[in-house]
């Protein structure tokens, strides 16, 4: 099946809020949004803390959206979930619960929430499948964030069935792509190893140290490709099931290793700290519902995109 294309006639003039905007994958979503002749805003946290009711108030009152991507997030890589287990619980549950509760004060017409598969059991059966998200508990370093971004579901299923509330959820894989974030506190897998390639290259140094065995697996969607689905699901589904939104493969961080390498040039030694978790054993998403549903599938090929994604950090973030 061919993958649908976004209807223009949908979005033109439509008040459309993105929060969470300004990061690394609003830098691809507002892009498109305004290509389509939306009316768009992105509250900024200087001036909105979408963690105080008063200010979230504020924002839904003075912007009066039709349409809601709800993309604010706190989270990062392994070692910020790890050391910031509290705060990124506190931060998401509040910030989600406000927004979504402010867009039924408000008549929103459409809420789109994105998820996470950080949300699914730490020992999911791959291809995970939405039906499998309550089988069990989320991988422990990632459950504070995933259950976070679970009750957000909950919230909107059960704003659905007592207000008739058009909110919908995405689950969405791990991203890559241009204006990544590069932050060794805050990155994930990929940036992170694009980094310690290159960066070691330019300091004429021999090796990298990369976490745990590089047995796990992981799927990674481009964030253009993540954009797209997006606006798919917000123009086309409206039901209260959960929808997968990935790229359909699986590749292990070994084998990711390897890729990054060869294709940043490095060719020093890969020391693996298997004293550093892996993290869940394995994550895929089936992402059939989402072509079924809406017409998504993913179109960037992962070797191409890390390309883009590496020329793009030699050209910018490298140089810092």
């Amino acid at each position: 099946m061919k993958g649908k294309i976004v209807n223009k006639a949908f979005w033109k003039d439509k008040r459309v809020l993105v929060t969470g905007g300004a990061g690394f994958l609003g830098k691809r979503l507002i892009p498109k949004l305004k290509r389509l002749d939306a009316n768009i805003l992105v509250p900024r946290s200087k001036k909105f803390d979408l963690r105080k009711e008063e200010d979230v108030d504020k924002l839904f009152k003075t912007f009066l959206p039709d349409i809601v991507i709800h993309m604010a997030v706190d989270g990062g890589g392994i070692n910020y979930m790890k050391d910031h287990a509290g705060s990124i619980y506190y931060n998401n549950i509040m910030v989600n619960t406000l927004t979504l509760e402010k867009s039924r004060q408000y008549n929103v017409k459409k809420f789109v929430g994105i998820g996470t598969i950080c949300s699914y059991p730490k020992f999911t059966p791959s291809p995970f499948k939405e039906e499998d998200l309550w089988n069990g508990y989320p991988e422990e370093t990632n459950a504070p964030y995933g259950l976070a971004k679970k009750m957000m579901f909950v919230q909107t299923q059960a704003y659905r069935e007592e207000y008739n509330f058009n909110g919908i959820h995405l689950l969405l894989v791990n991203l890559y792509g241009e204006h990544d974030d590069f932050d060794p506190e805050f990155s994930h897998v990929i940036p992170a190893l694009i980094k310690k390639c290159v960066d070691t290259i330019r300091e004429d140094r021999d090796e990298i140290v990369v976490w745990g065995t590089g047995k796990a697996t992981r799927e990674f969607l481009y964030a253009g490709d993540a954009a797209e689905g997006i606006l798919l699901a917000a123009e086309r589904y409206d039901k209260s099931d959960p929808v997968n939104i990935g790229a359909g493969f699986e590749i292990s961080i070994k084998d990711l290793v390897d890729l990054i390498v060869e294709l940043t040039g490095f060719q020093g030694e890969i020391i693996w700290d298997t004293s550093k978790p892996d993290g869940q054993p394995r994550r895929m998403l089936n992402t059939s519902k989402a072509e079924k549903e809406f017409g998504f599938k993913a179109k960037t090929n992962f070797k191409e995109g890390l390309k883009k994604m590496i020329e793009w950090y030699l050209n910018n973030e490298s140089k810092k």
